[in-house]
């Protein structure tokens, strides 16, 4: 299933991923930073939607109360509730 997210809070606009029952893949960022943007998505390439939010939701970016790394995690919860 493929799944489009619209961030709120961070520099990134938009969070596309696809989920496989509740592995997360494919996930590309639209806009934000271009090191960490190509990072996340490979080091979350093949998780679970638990083992995404376990280990990125809740990170801060600086002064925000979010970042994408938490913001991939609640697309992931956004795109797993979708699917039901």
């Amino acid at each position: 299933m493929s799944y489009v997210y619209r961030t709120h809070g961070t520099c990134a606009s938009q969070i596309e991923l696809e989920l496989e029952g509740n592995i997360v893949h494919n996930v590309k960022f639209t806009g934000g930073c271009h090191g960490n943007l190509q990072a996340i998505p490979k080091l979350v390439e093949g998780l679970t939607v638990e083992e995404v939010e376990q280990k990125i939701g809740g990170i801060r970016c600086g002064f925000k109360d979010t970042s994408c790394g938490d913001q991939l995690a609640k697309a992931c919860r956004a795109a797993l509730e979708a699917q039901k």
